[in-house]
């Protein structure tokens, strides 16, 4: 039997251009499971109950605080797509690549996980332990992609202090996971309808 090797394990630079679109979805879903498995437990490690961190309030102003979010989010965004250049704003290619061929209700459906798993993260566990101000900058430092321009960065980093925010005033995760849920889905929905029309 031949033995394994570990040095022979060789690692190379891959552009978001190399990646067939299978293998681009199935590195969001496994990136996805992964910071929800991690923020589970988080959470469970801090001693809190994860089914009551997700129970639903009694009342929708938690939506209209989410829906508010997004909102300011995406005129912001419209003013800096605008007026600052598009290489300031370079991401790689990958929301492009992500978002550009799939269905909307497939769009629906990545945003729906994006929030839930990131915000049980970032805002269920991080933000419990390290406050809005420092989960901000983990969570602008995770978005890699992000960091090779300032604008992006600093945009990110607002997004998640605001949505650290909106679940302190209303004491609920679900804010936060209503408003990455919209600003996913309108941006992606952006990218896919603009791609339609050109």
């Amino acid at each position: 039997m031949k033995k394994f090797d570990i040095r022979k394990i060789r690692f190379r630079k891959v552009t978001v251009d190399q990646l067939s679109d299978r293998m681009l979805l199935l590195n969001l879903y496994m990136t996805q499971a992964l910071t929800f498995i991690i923020g589970l437990i988080v959470v469970l490690l801090q001693g809190r109950n994860v089914i009551r961190l997700f129970e639903l309030p009694r009342t929708w102003e938690f939506a209209l605080w989410g829906g508010g979010l997004a909102i300011a989010v995406m005129i912001v965004n419209l003013g800096i797509s605008r007026f600052v250049p598009d290489e300031a704003q370079d991401d790689g290619g990958i929301n492009e690549r992500m978002f550009r061929g799939r269905p909307i209700w497939h769009i629906a459906i990545l945003s729906f996980i994006i929030g839930i798993c990131e915000e049980l993260l970032f805002r269920g566990a991080v933000q419990h332990a390290f406050g809005a101000y420092w989960t901000s900058i983990l969570f602008a430092a995770i978005h890699v992609r992000y960091l090779r321009h300032w604008v992006p960065t600093g945009l990110v980093f607002s997004i998640s202090y605001g949505l650290g925010w909106t679940m302190t005033h209303t004491g609920t995760i679900w804010t936060p996971i209503v408003a990455h849920f919209l600003i996913d889905f309108v941006m992606g929905s952006i990218i896919r309808l603009r791609r339609e029309k050109a």
